[in-house]
This record gives C-alpha cells, sequence and structure tokens, in this order.
C-alpha cells in the first residue's frame, strides 16, 4: 500500500482529531511556507504535523541554523514522523496547540498550522491564535490551512493584516496568510 493511501486510511481514522481526509496538496505547502524567513538562528512552530508533509517543506525552507517546533497531539503521528523525518532541526511536542507556551518561551519568526477549528469552541481557537499572536515577533506570519472560510474572521479579530488564497483540489484548501504588524 502507498504512503498516500496509508495516509489517508490513518486520517479517516482520526477524523476528529486531523480534521483532515488526507494530506494537503503538494501546492498548499509551497504555499503555506512562502513567508517563512529564510534567515538563520530562526524559531518556526508547527500546529498539527501529521505525518510530516509540511513538517519536511519548512526544514526544506528554513536555514540550516533554526529550529522548528512541530506540535502534534497523535503520538502515532509523532512516531511515524521521528521515524521517516530525522533532521537535528526538527523537535516534535506530542502536545496540543493550546499549549504552545508550555513548551516555548522565546519569541518565534512563524507559525504554520493545519489543525482543524472548526472542532474547536470558538474560545479555544481564540485562544490558540492569541497565544501564537503574543509569541510571533513583529512582521511574521501565521499561516493556516483549513477546508473552510469558516474561521478567518477568528484571525481577522487579532492579527492587523490577513489574506485568504484558495487551492482547488479534490477539496478546496483555503490557506490564511496573517501578519503581526505592530505600530
Amino acid at each position: 500500500m502507498n504512503q498516500k493511501l496509508k495516509t489517508s486510511i490513518a486520517f479517516a481514522k482520526n477524523l476528529l482529531v486531523t480534521g483532515a481526509i488526507s494530506e494537503t496538496s503538494r501546492q498548499v505547502e509551497i504555499d503555506i511556507c512562502k513567508h517563512i524567513s529564510k534567515e538563520d538562528h530562526k524559531i518556526i512552530v508547527e500546529f498539527g504535523m501529521g505525518h510530516g508533509n509540511i513538517t519536511q517543506e519548512i526544514l526544506n525552507t528554513i536555514s540550516p541554523t533554526s529550529k522548528l517546533y512541530a506540535f502534534e497531539v497523535k503520538e502515532s503521528f509523532c512516531d511515524h514522523v521521528r521515524k521517516n523525518i530525522l533532521d537535528d532541526r526538527l523537535v516534535i511536542v506530542n502536545d496540543g496547540a493550546q499549549n504552545l507556551k508550555k513548551h516555548i518561551k522565546e519569541n518565534v519568526n512563524g507559525v504554520i498550522s493545519s489543525i482543524p477549528f472548526s472542532f474547536f469552541s470558538k474560545e479555544k481557537g481564540l485562544a490558540i491564535i492569541q497565544d501564537a499572536y503574543d509569541l510571533l515577533e513583529n512582521n511574521a506570519y501565521y499561516s493556516q490551512v483549513l477546508y473552510t472560510k469558516f474561521n478567518f474572521k477568528k484571525f481577522q479579530q487579532i492579527f492587523e493584516a490577513c489574506e485568504i488564497t484558495s487551492n482547488k483540489n479534490f477539496i478546496t484548501e483555503y490557506i490564511y496568510h496573517c501578519k503581526k504588524v505592530r505600530k
């Protein structure tokens, strides 16, 4: 059985955790990472690592001296990525995005997320976005992929600059790019 099919089965079995029935498309992997800094010594955070396809694209984008903290609640997904992505820049955090500040105490230079906001309460979703905003350095981006535009207003409540793009694939994937712009 090929890896894409295995991943789709694993995602479908864990739909309420992953919020997805398959990996994101290759185009989304590229688009969601377009605002990541390529400069040295940057810290990037990923929410919802899954089987690591976006994780690998982040690692392909960041500098050799940067670090990626990848959050994932599903332990089997963490184990899968530990076995398949061998990179010293990757720190796997087997915990939810709502515990970001428990694990990271310093400013971050970007957040990439594929967590299923549609399955969270409004309060939990806003708290996750606010915590990420609080840790983001000025002019950094939080980029989120979802299958709906429904949650875009939550991001607009917190971030000063937000845009939405879409990738029409089997299922339309929307990418929110939200920039922290403090004056």
